[in-house]
């Protein structure tokens, strides 16, 4: 039955750096959608079980890099958490599980306060950047929670990762080492009665969502007609209208290429036919359908997913059921569009109840050991392919902090010129420059004798 099978929602958008300006007021285009394809899971309208929403480029990147995220967060949280309340279909009421940023990539993700959120437990967040010298401007964040079986189990353990990686058609080969980096870098606790003290990936988990501006593109041949300088952006929208036409660019996607062709990023990763709706990148700014042709029109941003009963012999398949997954035209204060997908997740296996610690005594030795967590049963894991076995970076607290501190003096410098060019970057470094040149003409000039 769909009623026994949670159902996940999962939202993301880069909102081109305008703060508060990012979103409209009223999100009903964006999240509704959730709430009507779930009629036809059940007899009756049904809201999300989870709600996970992501941001990239959040803030100017200067206050991003300064730390100052957390003001815009508050407010997206706010606006996100009353509008899918004000749209679910029961009147059902939601509790922020988690949230998470780092410079301006940020995830919330909800639960339904009488479901996930009231049974939710192990909640950890994560961060970690792959731009220049590991600085957060690309970078992915993470949530990872469990939710026990209500048999008594260990449950299952759920991760959502907000990726943003290196941008243009040229630079695949770093958006992969982006890929490899956030795998082995954005690491989590250890997993409930696991032996090993060690961190954990992503990877290590039940069920996993990675999601974001990837920025992976369309890199078409000279010879095809999109390809033509003389197409207009009115004849490419046009075109882009036919699903055929679509089907035949994903040929041409990085992603497909990188995952299926060569296996190189997103290993085990499973997504919908993206190639469904209309590319979501790049447009002009306020237009609903308008290309902007510096970029050849692209699926940059996009979700993808996996479940520990998904088998490693069939890569292309998922026990999940992707009930819907479109970008959403109407949003039209960034270069890109919005996108979400409603994921039905396969019902839970049976679990053994966890065993009661045995009694300490009262005069216990501690070379005896006592109970030990490997007594414990740890929650069921993905499988991958043999060939794939992600292990964490030894190093990865070292690069994520040593990233961190050049954020940080990246972004007070920059917002220093800004702040001196009353909101113009250059014309804070010009203003900053004439006053350097002043104070050193004042200091080198000749000092004037008094006369006695």
């Amino acid at each position: 039955m769909a009623s026994d099978r949670l159902l996940v929602q999962i939202a993301s958008y880069n909102t081109n750096l305008q703060a508060d300006r990012g979103l409209p007021q009223d999100l009903v285009d964006w999240l509704a959608p959730t709430l009507q394809v779930s009629r036809f899971l059940s007899h009756e309208p049904r809201a999300p079980d989870i709600v996970a929403v992501g941001f990239q480029e959040l803030l100017p990147l200067h206050l991003g890099l300064s730390g100052l995220s957390g003001k815009v967060l508050e407010a997206r949280n706010a606006l996100i958490l009353s509008q899918i309340e004000k749209y679910a279909p029961n009147k059902e009421k939601y509790t922020l599980i988690a949230k998470v940023v780092n410079v301006g990539v940020a995830l919330l993700v909800y639960g339904l306060d009488d479901g996930v959120a009231r049974k939710v437990t192990d909640v950890s967040t994560q961060w970690t950047g792959c731009g220049p010298a590991y600085m957060g401007n690309k970078g992915g964040v993470g949530v990872r929670f469990r939710v026990p079986a209500a048999d008594g189990g260990v449950g299952e353990i759920y991760t959502f990762v907000c990726a943003h990686l290196t941008a243009h058609s040229r630079n695949v080969e770093q958006r992969v080492r982006d890929w490899h980096h956030i795998t082995r870098t954005l690491l989590f606790p250890p997993l409930p009665g696991a032996v090993s003290p060690e961190p954990t990936t992503m990877y290590d988990t039940s069920h996993l969502f990675f999601f974001g501006d990837l920025n992976f593109r369309i890199v078409l041949p000279p010879e095809h007609p999109i390809s033509q300088s003389s197409t207009t952006s009115a004849d490419i929208a046009h075109v882009l209208e036919q699903e055929t036409v679509r089907e035949d660019l994903k040929e041409y996607d990085q992603l497909l290429l990188e995952r299926d062709r060569h296996g190189r990023a997103f290993i085990g990763l499973r997504e919908g036919e993206f190639w469904r709706f209309k590319c979501s990148y790049k447009y002009k700014l306020g237009e609903v359908d308008k290309y902007d042709l510096k970029r050849h029109p692209s699926w940059t941003d996009r979700i993808m997913y996996t479940t520990y009963t998904d088998s490693p012999e069939r890569p292309l398949k998922s026990n999940i059921v992707n009930a819907l997954y479109t970008s959403i035209p109407s949003y039209v204060s960034s270069d890109h569009k919005p996108i979400v997908s409603v994921l039905l997740l396969p019902p839970s296996l049976p679990q053994p109840a966890l065993p009661s610690p045995p009694p300490t005594p009262l005069h216990s030795d501690p070379g005896d050991g006592g109970s030990s967590p490997s007594s414990a049963l740890t929650p069921p894991t993905l499988r991958l392919p043999a060939h794939f076995r992600p292990r964490p970076d030894a190093y990865a607290a070292l690069k994520r902090y040593s990233g961190r501190t050049l954020d940080r003096l990246v972004g007070y410098c920059w917002w220093l010129f800004v702040f001196l060019g009353a909101g113009s970057s250059a014309l804070g470094i010009g203003n900053f420059v004439v006053g350097l040149g002043m104070w050193s003409w004042w200091r080198s000039r000749p000092s004037v004798a008094l006369a006695v």
